[in-house]
């Protein structure tokens, strides 16, 4: 089984009128019980991005986040990358929104 990142950028959700949201976040719900169930589900989440700080190489810290950052994420576990797109769909669909894909490189030095 290889792990999938499948994320979105923070701002993918701002055409949702915010009392559409508890409706958004029912689906995306749906969805990660769905995958539980499946036992492809990891971890994942939403990312607060008030709270969000870059410290850079010289330990310099700037309050707030990346323009492009990740908005919310997840990781599955499958078999193949047509899965992981499956899953991402779902998450588009649930999410109102785009989905990235991205595979997670193999590292032994972690066991995987």
């Amino acid at each position: 089984m290889t792990r999938y990142l499948i994320s979105f950028d923070a701002h993918a959700m701002d055409h949702i009128p915010p009392e559409e949201m508890p409706a958004v976040a029912k689906a995306a719900h749906e969805v990660v019980e769905e995958a539980m169930e499946a036992g492809v589900w990891v971890f994942g989440g939403g990312l607060e991005q008030g709270r969000a700080a870059v410290v850079s190489t010289d330990g310099t810290i700037s309050d707030g986040a990346y323009p492009d950052a990740v908005g919310g994420f997840w990781v599955v576990d499958v078999h193949s990358r047509e899965q992981a797109l499956e899953w991402a769909a779902k998450t588009a669909v649930a999410c109102r929104c785009a989905q990235e894909v991205r595979e997670f490189m193999p590292d032994p030095a972690v066991g995987n």
